[in-house]
């Protein structure tokens, strides 16, 4: 029998009403942005828009930028847009600043929340005032994945945003632009959190390869390392203090730099209510011919007490690391320079037969009160240039300290 008008009208208000809902629901999701039909910009020497700054001037919100491979010299830009990405398309895209800066900051400065850089290469930064940076990220949050700075009076330079957010991944960072200044290859200011995996940051000159006042860290499967002939000051830094989970890392402290220690934690006094310092499957090597340390370590001047957990971990090289009493340390190690494959050459494997292998300890999870939680059992390592690779057939095998547990 044929439906009633009446029926008919009633199906057809409750379909309508279902997908109104349906659209409600995906307004409110992070599905909704994807879902809705993204501007796309095609940039470089052939297209109608042939610059970045051009680009930048054009993009709206949660634009699509595929840039052609090659080299742009002196093209700066700001990007305020939120839900931006930026892709190399065909290869590298190589900025050279040439003397151009934006905002007397840097090659680009960021401005918008969930923007995506991937496949640029920031080189020659300079401004008058010394901080000339690749990418100075003013507010916001920032994913780069597959970027290189090389050649800039800063790497990459944040502002003191509580709220911003820096994700970098299978980054390098190197050589810092020699000059007067102590100048970082990656400053990261107060933010709420940094995260870095499988990057190297390496020749430094004065300044620190890491320096990161944000209130959580995380620093995974990567490499920072002076090399032969850098001479950064500290290699790692967290002035001031917060949560700094430091897992998988190779550090290298070479013969010329200017600190005797490798890591500093609270030097500039504690500014954030949660403390805490978990070293786990590192090794950090001290190239200088005289002792110094490989954590300085201070603790008094903040607003809570600071946890330290010191666990799996390598050092060699003429510094001690002595845990204090009120630490957790466990499996930790001092290797002599033939225990790795060939240290001569920055090989630093462990070798068939060294008296290190599979005498790590399990060393358990860590907590954010609010957030992750991180098994601190490795499941990848660092790879050069600059990447990190899962461990093949990890699961169940006994792992050994340090950065590279199965080698």
């Amino acid at each position: 029998m044929p439906a009633s008008p009446a029926s008919s009208l009633a199906f057809a208000q409750a379909q309508l009403t279902r997908r109104r809902w349906l659209a409600a629901a995906l307004a409110g999701s992070s599905v909704a942005a994807w879902a809705q039909a993204r501007q796309v910009l095609q940039v470089g020497p052939r297209r109608a828009l042939r610059s970045l700054a051009a680009a930048a001037q054009a993009a709206g919100e949660h634009c699509l930028i595929e840039v052609d491979a090659g080299e742009y010299r002196a093209d700066v830009a700001y990007w305020p847009q939120n839900g931006l990405q930026l892709r190399a398309v065909g290869g590298r895209v190589q900025l050279k600043a040439e003397g151009a800066h934006i905002m007397g900051k840097g090659i680009f400065v960021t401005a918008g929340q969930d923007q995506r850089i991937e496949g640029f290469d920031f080189s020659g930064a300079r401004v008058p005032d010394g901080n000339g940076a690749g990418i100075r990220m003013d507010r916001g949050s920032l994913q780069l994945r597959g970027c290189r700075f090389h050649g800039n009076q800063t790497g990459l330079l944040t502002n003191n945003e509580v709220d911003a957010r820096l994700s970098l991944e299978d980054c390098e960072f190197g050589p810092i632009l020699p000059g007067q200044r102590h100048n970082h290859n990656l400053y990261v200011g107060r933010i709420a959190e940094l995260r870095v995996i499988g990057c190297h940051l390496h020749h430094g000159h004065f300044g620190h390869l890491l320096k990161s006042r944000a209130a959580f860290t995380q620093l995974l499967y990567s490499r920072l390392s002076d090399e032969p002939n850098g001479r950064a000051s500290y290699e790692l830094e967290f002035p001031n203090g917060g949560r700094a989970w430091v897992m998988g890392n190779l550090i290298v402290q070479g013969a010329q730099t200017d600190n005797p220690a490798l890591l500093a934690y609270g030097a500039e006094g504690q500014v954030w209510p949660e403390n805490e310092l978990i070293l786990v499957h590192n090794t950090l090597i001290d190239r200088r011919p005289s002792g110094g340390s490989y954590l300085q370590l201070k603790t008094q001047s903040g607003p809570a007490p600071v946890r330290v957990r010191l666990l799996n971990n390598l050092f060699t090289g003429p510094s001690r690391m002595v845990p204090a009493r009120d630490w957790e340390a466990s499996g930790n190690g001092h290797a002599a320079w033939d225990d790795f494959v060939n240290a001569s050459e920055g090989d630093y494997r462990l070798r068939p037969g060294s008296r290190w292998q599979g005498r790590a300890v399990d060393a358990g999870l860590a907590h954010a009160p609010s957030g992750p939680r991180l098994i601190l059992r490795p499941e990848r390592q660092f790879q050069a240039p600059h990447h990190s690779v899962a461990l093949a057939d990890a699961a169940g095998r006994s792992l050994s300290p340090g950065a590279f547990p199965l080698d």
